[in-house]
């Protein structure tokens, strides 16, 4: 495995998360708390890999600049600027609403996923 190889591995990560972010929701909605459980812990260690990777990659290659210079430049700076200011943003609150959940202290949970969900699936 390369550098070269990262990109492609981080967006996999990526999707898995989604995926299993997606899962977690729909077995909560459906009152499967331990299969909700173990798809949310498997978001989290997804999630972890994907910054681990993605972190290591920019670290060695610096900053990758936006290729094109038409209307998609623009859309891609509207979305990316928000990404990167959620993903950092984000990471205290999705480790404390683990911590609630692990603590069982589900009403303090469920009140802080309310925000933290969907942004974690925007990011």
């Amino acid at each position: 495995m390369t550098l070269a190889d990262l990109p492609a591995i981080n967006a996999a990560l990526n999707l898995i998360s989604t995926v299993l972010l997606a899962l977690g929701y729909f077995h909560i909605k459906n009152n499967r708390r331990a299969t909700h459980k173990k798809f949310m812990v498997a978001a989290v260690i997804s999630s972890a890999l994907f910054l681990t990777s993605y972190l290591i990659y920019h670290y060695n290659v610096g900053s990758v600049p936006y290729p094109h210079h038409d209307w998609t430049r623009a859309l891609y700076f509207i979305i990316l600027i928000p990404h990167i200011i959620f993903a950092a943003v984000m990471v205290p609150f999705i480790l404390a609403a683990l911590w609630l959940a692990l603590k069982e202290r589900f009403d303090r949970h469920v009140r802080l996923v309310k925000c933290v969900w969907p942004v974690w699936m925007f990011v």
